[in-house]
């Protein structure tokens, strides 16, 4: 770790034993923002194929969103969404493919990354950002979901159902928020059961639901269109302890590919994962 990083680390945990002391909901109600946050956005340089897309500037809520659009009128829709700190130019290597296909391919920075406005973000607030953009250029047939996005469009098609002949495609997905929740209470070192228990209450509180609601487990277990889940054995973001339950279900309409050796971020640009995820949509 670099030392800047190191130095802004001890800030934030000595600022918390601090809020602890002073007053666990106030701590807790500082966690819950800086775990919306994404410390870095990715900005990136605009190259092909975005170069190539229809580029749309477009309102959602209080939002500014960036936003990218290839074969305008295609019968049929696939939607790319990213990860947290990511954007969607990470993911332009899935395109042409896509194209080729047949499809009409939208990408959009969510609200807080890439070139769209926005400071925050949570699972509520991605997941309503996919439904508004299926709900304006969909039907939607083929969704293909990192990470954290991954989290947001399961989310969206538990609340909404998918169009009959859609497809999805989860790249390491965020599968449980207990675990982003434990693994940010250890980095930031809060490690107070009370303010813990606050920071669950917030999430109760703004959504209704436990920490544990929010789980690709249990909304994949409750979809009835094929699924395609690819996962690393090395990934140390979302582990593969949290994906072996939903394994051992066999759940018949999810298929997964286990790879390893290429953590959580290369494996969506690794060329038989690339293949694979054309082949399942095609």
């Amino acid at each position: 770790m670099k030392l800047v990083n190191r130095i802004a680390l001890f800030l934030v945990r000595s600022k918390f034993t601090i809020l602890s002391a002073i007053s666990k909901k106030k701590a807790a109600q500082s966690a819950f923002r800086l775990f919306c946050t994404p410390p870095v956005r990715h900005k990136g340089e605009v190259v092909s194929p975005f170069l190539e897309a229809d580029q749309i500037m477009l309102s959602f809520r209080e939002y500014s969103i960036r936003g990218f659009i290839w074969n305008k009128g295609a019968t049929k829709r696939a939607l790319i969404v990213h990860g947290f700190q990511s954007s969607v130019l990470n993911f332009g290597m899935y395109v042409l493919p896509l194209v080729k296909q047949g499809y009409e391919v939208l990408a959009f920075d969510a609200p807080a990354h890439g070139g769209s406005s926005g400071q925050r973000i949570n699972a509520l607030l991605f997941r309503d950002f996919v439904l508004f953009v299926s709900r304006t250029y969909g039907p939607i047939n083929a969704y293909i979901a990192h990470s954290f996005g991954g989290l947001a469009v399961s989310l969206a098609i538990t609340e909404e159902l998918a169009a009959p002949n859609a497809r999805l495609v989860l790249l390491a997905p965020a599968t449980e928020t207990t675990r982003a929740i434990a693994h940010f209470f250890h980095m930031v070192g809060l490690k107070d059961p009370a303010v813990q228990r606050e920071f669950e209450q917030i999430i109760v509180d703004i959504s209704g639901h436990p920490a544990s609601w929010f789980s690709v487990a249990r909304a994949v277990a409750a979809m009835n269109i094929p699924v395609l889940w690819v996962h690393d054995k090395d990934d140390a973001i979302t582990p593969i302890a949290d994906v072996e339950p939903v394994m051992q279900h066999n759940l018949p309409h999810v298929q997964f590919m286990i790879t390893e050796g290429l953590g959580h971020r290369r494996i969506y640009r690794d060329q038989s994962v690339i293949n694979r995820v054309i082949q399942f949509l095609s």
